[in-house]
């Protein structure tokens, strides 16, 4: 019998805020890690209304294994710049006059 070894798999990251771990079915996105609890949200990929839910560290990590949850990869936020309306008229402060 000839034993072959399988492909190593890459070492899990520690828990950080905001990170979303993918799953076959569901999404776990971290919210708060603390010394021994986590805030996460755990639900469908699109889901809507997900609730929220507190674990321990140590559950949470075993649970990640578990599943073979993978991390996803940051997201970069694009940030739309605040244009002004050109037909909107603004107003200046009033300043009372000295007598």
């Amino acid at each position: 019998m000839i034993k072959t070894k399988s492909a190593p798999r890459a070492k899990m990251e520690p828990l950080a805020d905001g990170q979303i771990w993918r799953m076959t079915e569901t999404n776990l996105q971290v919210d708060m890690v603390g010394k021994l609890l986590v805030h996460y949200k755990l639900g469908k990929h699109n889901a809507v209304r997900v609730s929220n839910s507190i674990g321990s560290k140590t559950n949470i990590e075993k649970f990640l294994k578990k599943n073979k949850a993978v991390l996803m990869p940051a997201a970069k936020l694009v940030v739309k710049p605040v244009v002004a309306k050109k037909n909107g008229a603004t107003k200046k402060p009033v300043v009372a006059k000295k007598k």
